[in-house]
C-alpha cells in the first residue's frame, strides 16, 4: 500500500512539475513573442525614423544647393554691383545711419585725391580734418539728413553737383547715398556761351543804334520830307530795329546775370514812382487795345529799399506781358498791399493762360509756353526770366497762377527795408 501512494505521488509531483515547466514555457513563449513584438515594432520605429532622416537629409541637400545656389547668384550679383560701383564714372559715397563713412568709390577718390582706407568709417565732421575733403565735409553738414543738389567748387577747374540721397526701408532711415557728378565741361561750355552772347549783343548794339537814329531823322524830315507810303515802310522798319534792340539788351542783361556782373544800386525809393513810370511806359498800347488798367493800391505807399530801375524794368515786364496776351476790351488789375515787413504786388489779366505744364517751367531762360508762341510769335522768353532775378536780388519771392482760357495772375513780395548784404 505505502509503494503504492508512494508511487502515486511521485507520479503528482511529477505530473505537477511537467505542468510548472509547462506554464513556465507558455510565460516565455508569451515573454518571447512580446519582445518579438516590441521588436518589430522597434524595428518599424527604426525603420520610420530611418526614412525620415533620409527624407531630411534629403531635403537639407536640397536646402544646401539652394542655399549656394543663392550665395552663387548673391556673389555675382555683388561682383556685379561691385563692379558698377568701382567704374562708375560718378564718384559716390554711402554714409550709414550714424552718418560714418562706410563706402567710397575710386572716383570719388580721385577727385579729393584721397585713400578709402584713411577715411572709411569716419563721421562727415571728422572728414573736414582732411584738406581735400573739407569742402565737401562743410557742405553737407547738417544737411545730409534731408535730399538735396547743389553745386560745389571743388578746385578751380573741378565743379561738383552733389545729390543726396535718403536710403530707406519703411521710411527707417538706413544711411545716406551722395552722388559727385562732375559739371566743370559743362559750365565752361555754358561760360563760353554766355561769353559769346555779351560779345554778339555788344557788337550788334552799336550799329542797331546806328540804324535807328538814321531811320528817326529820315521819319523826323531831316532829309526832306516823305510820301505817306515811305513813311509806313520806315515806321516798320523803325519798329522792327526797336524789337531786335530790345532782344539785344535782354541778351545782355541775361549774360550780365550769369556773370555777376548785373549792376544794382540800392538806396530808399519811392514805389509809386516805379508804378507811374511802368504804367506811362505801356499804356499807349492798352489804350490801343481799349484794354482797361486799373490799380487799387492804399494812399500813401512807404520807402522802399530797392533799385528803382531794376524795379520799373520788372513792372514794365509784367504789365507788357499782361497787355500782350490780353484780347481788346480786356481788364488788367494792379494790387498794391503793404504788409509790416514786405510790399506786397500782384497783376491779374484776363488773357489767354498758360497751359498747367508749362507753369513749372516758366521762368526758365528763353522758354513760352507753346499757346503763347502761336498767338504771339515775337519774345524772346527773357523777360520772365530777368523779373525772378531781379526779385531774388532783392530778397523777394515771385509765384504765378494761371488757368488756360482765363488768365494769370503774377505775384511777388520784396522786403520793405534793407535786408540784401550788399
Amino acid at each position: 500500500m505505502k509503494k503504492i501512494l508512494s508511487k502515486k505521488t511521485k507520479e503528482t509531483e511529477a505530473l505537477e512539475e511537467m505542468d510548472r515547466i509547462a506554464k513556465m514555457l507558455v510565460r516565455r513563449d508569451l515573454e518571447l513573442t512580446e519582445i518579438r513584438e516590441k521588436r518589430e515594432a522597434e524595428l518599424q520605429e527604426l525603420k520610420k525614423k530611418t526614412e525620415e532622416l533620409e527624407e531630411s537629409r534629403t531635403a537639407l541637400m536640397n536646402m544646401l544647393e539652394d542655399v549656394k545656389e543663392a550665395r552663387g547668384k548673391a556673389e555675382e550679383e555683388r561682383d556685379k554691383t561691385q563692379t558698377i560701383i568701382t567704374n562708375f564714372t560718378d564718384g559716390l559715397l554711402v554714409f550709414d545711419e550714424e552718418n560714418n563713412l562706410s563706402l567710397i568709390n575710386p572716383q570719388a577718390e580721385l577727385f579729393f585725391d584721397i585713400r578709402a582706407k584713411d577715411i572709411i568709417g569716419r563721421s562727415v565732421s571728422d572728414l573736414s580734418d582732411f584738406s581735400g575733403f573739407k569742402p565737401l565735409a562743410v557742405l553737407l553738414g547738417e544737411e545730409i539728413k534731408r535730399v538735396f543738389r547743389k553745386e560745389l567748387q571743388l578746385k578751380k577747374d573741378l565743379i561738383l553737383e552733389v545729390s543726396t540721397v535718403l536710403i530707406l526701408k519703411e521710411r527707417e532711415k538706413l544711411g545716406t547715398l551722395v552722388i559727385l557728378h562732375d559739371i566743370s565741361r559743362e559750365k565752361k561750355i555754358e561760360e563760353m556761351k554766355t561769353e559769346f552772347v555779351s560779345i554778339a549783343a555788344h557788337q550788334l548794339r552799336t550799329p542797331l543804334s546806328a540804324i535807328k537814329w538814321i531811320i528817326k531823322m529820315v521819319l523826323d524830315g531831316d532829309v526832306g520830307e516823305l510820301t505817306a507810303e515811305q513813311r509806313e515802310l520806315l515806321d516798320k522798319g523803325y519798329l522792327s530795329n526797336e524789337r531786335i534792340i530790345k532782344l539785344v539788351n535782354d541778351l545782355l542783361n541775361v549774360s550780365r546775370i550769369e556773370e555777376g556782373k548785373f549792376g544794382f544800386n540800392f538806396a530808399k525809393a519811392d514805389f509809386q514812382e516805379v508804378i507811374v513810370t511802368a504804367i506811362s511806359g505801356v499804356e499807349d498800347l492798352a489804350v490801343k487795345n481799349h484794354q482797361e488798367l486799373t490799380i487799387h493800391q492804399p494812399k500813401n505807399l512807404p520807402q522802399i529799399y530797392m533799385d528803382k530801375e531794376r524795379m520799373i524794368m520788372v513792372m514794365q515786364n509784367l504789365l507788357a506781358n499782361a497787355i500782350k496776351y490780353t484780347p481788346e476790351y480786356g481788364k488788367i488789375e494792379i494790387t498794391v498791399q503793404v504788409g509790416k515787413q514786405y510790399l506786397h504786388v500782384k497783376i491779374k489779366d484776363q488773357g489767354v493762360g498758360i497751359p498747367k505744364e508749362d507753369q513749372p517751367k516758366i521762368f526758365s531762360k528763353f522758354f513760352r509756353a507753346a499757346n503763347v508762341v502761336k498767338l504771339e510769335t515775337d519774345g524772346t522768353g527773357l523777360g520772365l526770366f530777368l523779373v525772378k532775378n531781379i526779385i531774388a536780388k532783392h530778397n523777394g519771392k515771385i509765384s504765378l497762377t494761371s488757368e488756360e482760357g482765363k488768365g494769370t495772375e503774377v505775384a511777388f513780395s520784396i522786403p520793405i527795408s534793407k535786408t540784401v548784404d550788399l
